[in-house]
């Protein structure tokens, strides 16, 4: 196996890398690790802060269209051609889909198993204290709640694995990775990744207070870059975004069942 062989470092003349950013960007942004530092910028920190006052609030409609937003950041900034450089193409193997697919169901249970075996079903298990935004009844029907489990299922299968792998393993990748190389990248956007988790579950509000849970939120925080690295390898082992896709759209559905049927 090449060493790099899954963190692939773009090697393109500066015709071609110049070609990948639209015209109306040129005069402000490279295609490098500006443009990324640029997007995390103003999209993660925007999304922290949101995330928190849905929590708070109980109202989650702004991050449907922070993800929306992200989904469309590659659309926006790169040609054709840095959209085909970031991944968004067929699939060059396909049984890397399959194995994606495993991988992140196999994540999601095992990182519930863990917050099971730590902490049971308190709010310092990072299952329990997201499950709370679903809103689940204590009082539902097994049809019901089957059919709440379908509906946010599905919604968690959509939104975020399709606007933050287009985002986080698409173009805020691509743009390291001409500055610093594949690993630094993979690095670097996956500290992002995590950090951005922390809003999820970490920083928690419960009895109407803010409260900081150390070591929960440092466990929580290396599953999400340890899932964001793993996100990564099967967007390069199947050679589109679509391998990490599917792997974060498998975690999800993992977490939610986790969260509907196993605490």
């Amino acid at each position: 196996m090449a060493k790099n062989q899954y963190y692939p470092t773009p090697e393109k003349p500066k015709l071609e890398t110049e070609n990948e950013l639209k015209t109306r960007w040129r005069w402000i942004f490279n295609f490098d690790w500006k443009l990324g530092l640029f997007l995390i910028l103003i999209i993660c920190i925007p999304r922290f802060f949101l995330v928190l006052q849905a929590n708070a609030l109980g109202s989650y409609g702004y991050i449907g269209l922070i993800m929306v937003i992200s989904a469309l950041l590659p659309f926006i900034f790169l040609t054709k051609t840095g959209q085909k450089s970031i991944g968004i193409t067929k699939p060059k193997k396909y049984s890397a889909l399959l194995l994606a697919l495993l991988s992140g169901l196999g994540f999601s249970i095992l990182l519930h198993y863990l917050g099971q075996f730590l902490y049971g079903s308190t709010f310092e298990n990072w299952y329990a204290y997201i499950g709370q935004s679903y809103n689940i009844p204590a009082a539902i029907s097994a049809h019901d709640k089957a059919v709440l489990f379908s509906i946010t299922a599905l919604t968690g299968m959509l939104f975020s694995p399709i606007g933050e792998e287009l985002f986080f393993r698409g173009i805020v990748y691509s743009s390291f990775a001409k500055s610093v190389g594949g690993r630094g990248a993979s690095t670097i956007e996956s500290v992002a990744f995590a950090a951005t988790h922390i809003a999820h579950f970490g920083l928690i509000f419960t009895g109407g207070k803010w409260t900081f849970l150390l070591m929960p939120t440092l466990i929580w925080v290396i599953g999400m870059f340890l899932a964001s690295i793993m996100f990564l390898y099967f967007k390069n082992r199947s050679g589109s975004i679509l391998g990490a896709v599917i792997c974060h759209a498998a975690f999800n559905f993992g977490m939610i069942f986790c969260i509907f049927y196993m605490i």
